[in-house]
């Protein structure tokens, strides 16, 4: 009877032994074999069977994973520090190398970005580093693709967050930026200045040369004038008869004798051309209107 009991308790304990000994990995995940603490195998996701006591498994997932690095201070070329944060997205490739050739792969991946990172905005100035943060994320790329792979990791995606000055340099970049807003505003106040002096000489000019000639048209119509009443006087003159005279020298000297002053002497054989005066002037007056 005693026999039999403890028959059923070996019994008992090799299902609970057996029953403990089933595992079961997950999707994207990989399941590292340790016998005895030594690595034997590697098994895919889905259910398996390990050795209790003997053999244990460890889980690596494989998923696209998310890591931030936190902001850390950067020198420049021209000794400018700059405050740094960058955002990567990785994925184990072989889960062995990540789980036994380093005691952190992830740690040992940060420390070997921030180190690139460094080396290339090192080489870059102030402003440099500041616009070309595209260009710092392909560089940076570029160098820890390969070098990740030792860790059993591949780097899918990183990216420059954040590049900030110290505060004392913003500080400097506000008031540099500021002088150079007051500068640009100086000198299109005075070039707006200097262009409304200019248009506003230039109107005046403009109006004096119209005025100048507008008065010189007007001299040259007067003139015109003038002389066509000059020819037509002289037409007509030209056409009037000795008595025509002779009848103006008479009432000439009538308006002679008629004034105050009424004392004339000329030759005899002028006044008949002292008739001709209030006859010029008829004619002129005349060809005026």
């Amino acid at each position: 009877m005693m026999l039999k009991i403890i028959l059923g308790l070996i019994v008992v304990l090799v299902i609970v032994y057996i029953c403990c000994g089933f595992r079961i990995v997950p999707q994207n995940n990989e399941g590292l074999i340790e016998t005895l603490g030594k690595y034997s195998k590697t098994v895919k996701a889905g259910f398996i069977f390990v050795w209790p006591l003997f053999q244990r498994i460890r889980k690596v997932p494989l998923a696209l994973q998310p890591l931030e690095i936190s902001k850390y201070s950067i020198i420049t070329k021209d000794n400018a520090e700059i405050t740094t944060s960058l955002t990567l997205n990785y994925l184990v490739t072989d889960s062995y190398r990540y789980f036994y050739n380093n005691t952190d792969s992830v740690e040992s991946m940060v420390q070997l970005i921030r180190g690139h990172l460094r080396d290339i905005i090192g080489r870059m100035d102030l402003n440099s580093a500041l616009g070309s943060t595209k260009e710092i994320n392909d560089q940076l790329f570029t160098a820890t693709g390969d070098l990740t792979d030792i860790y059993g990791i591949k780097v899918v995606r990183v990216n420059v967050d954040e590049l900030l000055p110290s505060p004392e340099i913003q500080r400097a970049m506000d008031k540099q930026l500021t002088a150079d807003r007051e500068k640009t505003a100086a000198i299109a106040k005075a070039e707006g200045e200097a262009r409304t002096i200019e248009m506003t000489t230039k109107a005046k000019n403009d109006a004096l040369v119209a005025t100048a000639k507008a008065n010189a048209e007007a001299v040259k119509t007067q003139a015109d004038a003038d002389a066509y009443r000059v020819q037509k006087m002289e037409e007509a003159l030209s056409h009037a008869g000795e008595g025509y005279f002779r009848n103006q020298s008479l009432d000439s000297f009538n308006q002679l004798a008629q004034g105050p002053n009424n004392l004339v002497v000329v030759d005899k054989d002028d006044m008949t051309n002292l008739g001709k005066i209030p006859a010029v002037k008829k004619v002129w007056d005349e060809s005026g209107k």
